[in-house]
């Protein structure tokens, strides 16, 4: 995000130092790579993991980092439309992949692919997420789920319990509010897209994975009752002042600080905020829990999600040392070392996670939630992010359109009627992502 959260202040725009060259790599080949945000801290740990080893590995090639804070997206548009911009192209999702694979802006991947290995080494699903029109063209830089972060300190101290269904959501939702705490630790103050956490949470826990999976393919409509129940239930939430009185006024990270003050109940958010874990929880002494969110059923819904995807621009000026980088990053060595600094914004999707070795001060939290929604995804059993699965334009309106609903601008029906419209426009003109079937 552009992963759907924006990280600790990115310092505008800066970039990584070249290492020092080896004397027998006379004139390398620069390799231009564009991010987004990311703290000093991350800024290092991208330094040290990623550009100093790769230079070091790959002599005849020179990596350098770009940082481009909160305007990757429309700098990353800009430069791809007049023939330019860096090797190594980031995206903040499938959504962006087609519509730029369909521009012929990407190098198709698929001749990379088969000389590194990546169909035998990443899982097939996110190989099928980045296909435009049969073809390769991205990698998913990481996957993550939505799910329900919670101060387990507060919750022992109320007895309360993580709860597995809608109406024990709710019930204690209540029970928050009633004590004088905000149920819902939410703000979109520095990321408007925000908005579309919440929709996918209650389109997957309301709706269900299998009716939006039915209405990605075209099978049913946005329209469909199921959607509009979903919709109405999160104006709902927000009539009931679950997400307090300071939601356009917070932050991302302010609101998930307050679920370790204990100024708020819950969080209803994605697994990329594994990363403000350390930096809220020890100082207040608070444990933090995390699930898959409640459903009407109970079972945990797990909606899946790309955070951000790896491309190779197709007016590369070193595309074979794009490749190169990429099959760097998608390995054990440099899973195990960026996530032992980093969670939740390189969780690869390799097939074989045996040899990965994470350092041993990395929460065990992290690690069984990334195992459940491995075996989640392996088993068929997720749910959809808007992010990850509707096309750009689409993805956009709903970002607006849900602020609408709550502002009563305008009915769910309303809102879903327009996002329909967008989606059949965008899915007829071939810009959608593809959809996997359901295993």
């Amino acid at each position: 995000m552009q992963r759907r959260t924006v990280l600790k202040a990115g310092l505008g725009l800066a970039t990584l130092p070249f290492m020092a060259r080896f004397g027998f790599a006379a004139d390398p080949k620069p390799v231009s790579f564009w991010y987004e945000s990311a703290s000093p801290e991350n800024q290092d740990n991208l330094k040290n993991i990623l550009v100093d080893s790769f230079n070091a590995a790959h002599p005849e090639d020179m990596l350098s980092i770009d940082f481009r804070g909160s305007d990757l997206d429309k700098q990353l548009r800009i430069a791809m439309l007049s023939g330019t911009g860096p090797d190594v192209v980031f995206t903040a999702g499938p959504s962006y992949v087609a519509a730029m694979a369909q521009a012929g802006q990407l190098l198709p991947l698929d001749d990379y692919a088969k000389k590194y290995g990546w169909n035998d080494n990443l899982l097939p699903l996110f190989l099928e997420l980045g296909k435009y029109d049969g073809k390769l063209y991205a990698l998913a830089k990481t996957y993550e789920t939505l799910g329900l972060f919670y101060n387990k300190t507060l919750f022992n101290t109320n007895n309360w319990k993580a709860p597995t269904t809608i109406a024990e959501f709710e019930s204690l939702a209540d029970e928050m509010k009633a004590k004088g705490l905000v149920p819902f630790g939410a703000g979109n103050a520095d990321w408007r897209p925000a908005n579309e956490h919440y929709v996918s949470i209650v389109l997957n826990s309301i709706s269900g994975p299998e009716n939006v999976y039915k209405a990605l393919t075209g099978a049913i409509p946005w329209t469909d009752p199921a959607f509009v129940a979903a919709i109405d239930k999160l104006a709902q939430w927000w009539d009931k002042g679950y997400f307090g009185d300071n939601y356009f006024s917070l932050t991302l990270e302010q609101a998930f600080a307050q679920i370790a003050t204990g100024q708020a109940g819950m969080a209803p958010t994605g697994t990329w905020n594994f990363t403000n874990i350390p930096t809220y929880f020890p100082q207040n002494n608070a444990e933090p829990g995390f699930v898959g969110f409640p459903s009407m059923s109970g079972d945990p819904i797990y909606p899946l999600g790309i955070g951000s995807t790896l491309s190779v621009n197709a007016k590369a000026g070193n595309a074979d040392g794009a490749a190169a980088v990429l099959d760097y990053i998608f390995k054990d060595d440099f899973y195990s070392k960026m996530n032992s600094v980093w969670q939740g914004e390189w969780n690869l999707p390799l097939k074989d996670l045996s040899k990965v070795k994470l350092a041993d001060n990395v929460q065990p939290l992290y690690i069984e939630v990334m195992k459940n929604l491995s075996s989640a995804v392996n088993a068929g059993k997720y749910g959809y992010t808007t992010w990850t699965f509707l096309p750009p334009a689409t993805d956009t309106y709903l970002v607006s359109g849900m602020e609408e609903v709550w502002l009563k601008k305008q009915s769910s029906a309303d809102f879903l009627k327009k996002l329909n419209e967008t989606f059949k426009q965008e899915k007829d003109a071939g810009k959608a992502p593809a959809v996997p079937a359901r295993t």
